[in-house]
């Protein structure tokens, strides 16, 4: 039991590694192939490939991104699991501007399943609670 809560940490802190290393292949280990992700403001989406080109999209022409990760909560249920988890992301949006940061803050309600793999993001549901960002970028 332990050992599986170990393993989802590291998924959810590897979905923050892919994004700030903008290392996309590590990013989508993250995922199942089927996926029911709630991002908000960015849209829905059932196929994790298109879910990964779009968060290249968006972080890829970015300077440095901070996601932080934490308070991770995770109930297990055999092989399924829910995960509840804090976000910080703190980006650069033009890369070398160091005037151009977004402030983000909130958490992801997961469910994850085992898969031969190992564990993986079946349904995310995202909640932002606050972003702020410097003069003249938009959240």
């Amino acid at each position: 039991m332990d050992a599986d809560k170990t393993q989802i940490s590291e998924v959810l802190i590897r979905y923050a590694t892919g994004i700030d290393a903008k290392d996309w292949a590590l990013f989508r280990t993250c995922w199942t192939d089927e996926v029911d992700i709630d991002y908000g403001d960015l849209g829905t989406f059932t196929d994790a490939d298109a879910f990964t080109d779009l968060m290249q999209q968006i972080h890829g022409g970015m300077g440095q991104t901070y996601h932080r990760i934490s308070n991770i909560a995770v109930d297990l249920d055999g092989d399924r699991a829910t995960a509840r988890s804090y976000v910080h992301a703190v980006l650069m949006a033009v890369p070398g501007d160091s005037n151009s940061w977004i402030d983000a803050l909130g958490h992801y309600d997961d469910a994850l399943v085992r898969t031969a793999d190992g564990w993986r993001i079946s349904k995310r549901t995202t909640n932002i609670a606050r972003v702020l960002s410097a003069a003249g970028v938009a959240p």
